[in-house]
């Protein structure tokens, strides 16, 4: 796992980068979605997250919304970085919102999505190496750390 400017960058995940969250395939075959470390350092210390449970088997498109999170400082929405149909959402966080913040690659994920066109639709994410040279970018751009 990389680490830039205190922030944790996992490699292996598939990044929305302006939205700041990130998505990764699953044992399941589905793929299962949440917002990284430079999200929640954004908002701060989290007091709800709210995913969408009544979209459930609907269609959400990229960039859409699947919930809230709301903090001190910020009330928004979480977008979702892939297009696919909403297959369940992750109920832990409803009552612990800070697993968001102390798990956000584990046991903090937002939802998980049937993602029929993956192999595509991965393309138009970052990943690896490219994933944390542009958070590099993002973050001397913005004078921006987790630390």
């Amino acid at each position: 796992m990389a680490t830039v400017n205190g922030c944790d960058i996992p490699e292996n995940l598939y990044y929305f980068l302006e939205k700041h969250c990130w998505a990764l395939p699953v044992e399941s075959g589905k793929v299962r979605v949440g917002v990284t470390v430079v999200a929640t350092k954004m908002a701060g210390n989290l007091t709800a997250v709210t995913p969408r449970s009544k979209k459930i088997g609907g269609e959400l498109e990229r960039g859409k919304s699947i919930g809230t999170m709301e903090s001190s400082k910020y009330v928004g929405p979480i977008p979702t970085p892939v297009t696919g149909i909403l297959a369940g959402v992750n109920e832990a966080i409803k009552d612990n919102p800070n697993l968001v913040v102390a798990d956000p690659y584990g046991k903090g994920w937002i939802a998980e999505f049937d993602v029929p066109d993956w192999e595509a639709q991965k393309t138009e994410l970052l990943t690896g190496q490219a994933a944390v040279e542009a958070y590099k970018q993002f973050m001397a751009e913005q004078g921006f750390s987790c630390a």
